[in-house]
């Protein structure tokens, strides 16, 4: 099927006992910010039989999707510096991981069928209130990294994970991996805007990829400059991360297709966004799990990052003038959304003697 690893995990709310107590710490200081989901549906993360009748053990995998640049950490560094540049996260490059996982647990539960017989499976890919490290970890496929996400010593943590419940006995190893972050902290000094707070501890509301894609309001102007020029998402803890330099590219054919970079977006121009209008912007992320923040979204934060490259001494001046025209048609457009003309008019700011890019 394509996956990187397989183990299996127990799905009795009492063994979920010590993460669910650790979830409900988290949504209390308000980390979770405006995903009002985690919320509501965090009894169905602690008592898997709430989301799935009859739950008894959870088939976990893992499916790797690191770039196969064999220097992506070098050419992602660059990038972050180049102003003409909008950075996406790499993962959302290519098809929908979301389509991907569930389709491939999908074939994994009918390919089990003809081995063993019928029997109830439903599958999940972050997609569903579901603790999918917890349970990885319980199935014995890594530990939760200081930026918490799943690592593995032969993998890193640059791997999607997806979960089968079903309603089979299934062997749990036991023992979780031990961890093996030992006292390195680059993840956490690393993060441009401080979201992680406390090793093993996400402030979501300070995160990139959380205000990229999952805040639906204006983003916070203290943190608009540390975006820089990331536009979709954020890789910084795991370019830092020692551990992802074992971290391997998807080898299936089928997959290296399907994870492949979609209209250039892994080597997105600036400009060349400002070009696209709704419906390209529709077209051209069909299939691709940006789709899902929709164009006003993608619209501010193209105008965030775009401030921040006005902000650079090393924007030749034709660029600077064509980005600031296109911003400035923003705040002159009569039907301009007011949120998006207060991001652009500190945009054009930014522009007038403000600090270097960061």
């Amino acid at each position: 099927m394509g996956f990187s690893s397989v183990g299996f995990a127990r799905l009795e709310a009492q063994a979920l006992a010590a993460d669910a107590q650790g979830l409900q710490a988290w949504l209390a200081q308000q980390f979770h910010g405006d995903m009002d989901f985690m919320q509501r549906h965090a009894a169905q993360r602690a008592d898997p039989a709430l989301l799935f009748e009859g739950a008894r053990s959870a088939i976990m995998v893992t499916l790797d999707y690191r770039p196969a640049d064999p220097d992506w950490q070098a050419h992602f560094w660059q990038g972050l510096q180049d102003p003409a540049r909008a950075t996406i996260s790499s993962y959302a490059w290519g098809r929908d991981y979301h389509k991907i996982l569930r389709n491939r647990l999908q074939r994994l539960a009918l390919a089990l069928e003809q081995r063993i017989g019928a029997f109830r499976h439903r599958a999940f890919c972050d997609s569903a209130p579901v603790m999918e490290v917890a349970l990885a970890q319980r199935a014995g496929l890594g530990w939760r990294g200081k930026h918490t996400l799943l690592l593995d010593r032969q993998q890193g943590s640059m791997f999607f994970l997806g979960s089968l419940y079903t309603d089979l006995d299934l062997p749990e190893p036991g023992q979780a991996p031990s961890s093996h972050c030992g006292t390195c902290t680059q993840c956490i000094d690393i993060c441009p805007t401080q979201a992680i707070v406390a090793p093993y501890r996400l402030d979501a509301r300070r995160c990139i990829s959380y205000l990229t894609i999952e805040h639906r309001g204006p983003i916070d102007e203290s943190l608009r400059a540390a975006i820089g020029n990331r536009l979709y998402g954020c890789d910084d803890c795991q370019a830092a991360c020692p551990w992802n330099k074992f971290a391997r590219a998807p080898v299936a054919p089928s997959l290296v297709g399907e994870l492949a970079p979609r209209a250039g977006l892994d080597q997105a121009v600036l400009l060349d966004l400002w070009s696209w209008d709704e419906a390209q912007f529709l077209a051209r992320t069909e299939g691709s799990p940006i789709r899902r923040i929709g164009y006003w979204r993608w619209r501010r934060n193209l105008i965030v990052v775009t401030g921040n490259a006005l902000r650079s001494p090393s924007l030749p001046q034709a660029l600077r003038s064509a980005l600031s025209a296109a911003v400035q048609a923003i705040v002159d457009a009569a039907d301009s959304d007011e949120i998006l003309r207060e991001h652009a008019c500190w945009a054009l700011a930014q522009g007038q003697g403000c600090d270097a890019y960061p």
